[in-house]
């Protein structure tokens, strides 16, 4: 008895217990994922190459879309900016600047616009902001201009109960021009303005002191293809009348500038690009008894806008 004692009292004591994981190790894991969400399967590893490839894909801009912010430089163009209403952010203001005429003037267009943010920053920031250029310690910052879809034009004519009248540039690379043919498309009653998205001038800063605030009004379109997006025109009832100096008809004589239209207007060097002329329904041409070879891109728009205008009424 006493040795059956000395090996019961050998023992060891009570066993830590397994806490529960044997339990749960019975307990069943739910449905199995598929192989796309099982990490290390070969369907996993082909889907998370996928979805990198869609993150690396660049991002399509055919329709309408922002444009690149833009800074304006410089004592007088910021006053001139101010005062056109070109659309702003903010207003960079060297710290310790020589407080001139235009310096004050700039400070208060600022304040009595309202919703201008007004920044004072240093030299070197400025100097870093303009890439060097001669700031001369102001520096606007415009926003990025937000152009419209293509059909966007046509669609606010017809929901106004008129026949579209839109002005598309063909290789128009200077802002002054298109500033100026939005300047006239809002006198004569059109619709809009379409650009190409390459090669073309934008909506810059300067467009818009050249549009004279008429861009707040008059929708800017930007293509990414210029002959497709007139031949969707084409396809909607639209008339697609192209300026060249050999047209075969004369701007006055065109009866398509009375109902739904678009006037292509080339650059002055080329006139219209091969494809854009072949898209054409008609080309006319500006009699000029005075001789010049050709105009000025906005003001051979503002001309036959002036026609359509006139037919219309």
């Amino acid at each position: 008895m006493a040795a059956n004692n000395r090996r019961m009292s050998g023992k060891k004591g009570a066993q830590v217990g397994s806490g529960g994981q044997r339990r749960r190790g019975l307990e069943g894991k739910g449905p199995t994922p598929p192989a796309e969400a099982r990490k290390g399967h070969k369907k996993n590893r082909v889907a998370n190459a996928k979805a990198k490839q869609v993150q690396r894909r660049p991002v399509a801009r055919g329709r309408g879309g922002k444009g690149t912010s833009e800074m304006v430089v410089g004592r007088n163009p910021v006053v001139e900016a101010l005062r056109e209403g070109v659309p702003a952010v903010t207003l960079y203001v060297q710290q310790f600047i020589d407080n001139d005429e235009r310096v004050r003037e700039a400070l208060q267009l600022v304040a009595d616009r309202g919703g201008v943010h007004l920044m004072e920053a240093p030299r070197p920031e400025l100097d870093r902001m303009t890439n060097g250029l001669n700031h001369q310690g102001l520096v606007l910052q415009v926003p990025a201009y937000e152009y419209a879809h293509a059909e966007d034009l046509a669609n606010a004519a017809y929901d106004k109960g008129e026949d579209p009248l839109i002005v598309a540039l063909d290789g128009i690379t200077d802002p002054r021009n298109l500033g100026a043919i939005v300047r006239s498309v809002s006198a004569f009653g059109g619709h809009g303005v379409l650009v190409p998205e390459r090669r073309a001038a934008g909506m810059t800063a300067g467009a818009w002191k050249t549009s004279a605030g008429t861009a707040a009004r008059t929708p800017v379109a930007r293509a990414t293809n210029l002959t497709r997006a007139l031949e969707a025109y084409k396809k909607a009832g639209l008339a697609i009348v192209g300026l060249a100096a050999d047209g075969e008809h004369e701007v006055g004589e065109l009866a398509a500038l009375e109902g739904p239209v678009v006037i292509v207007v080339g650059s002055e060097g080329k006139g219209l690009s091969r494809l854009v002329g072949e898209t054409c329904d008609f080309r006319v041409r500006i009699p000029m008894p005075g001789g010049a070879e050709s105009l000025n891109a906005g003001v051979a728009a503002g001309v036959v806008l002036y026609e359509a205008a006139r037919k219309r009424s």
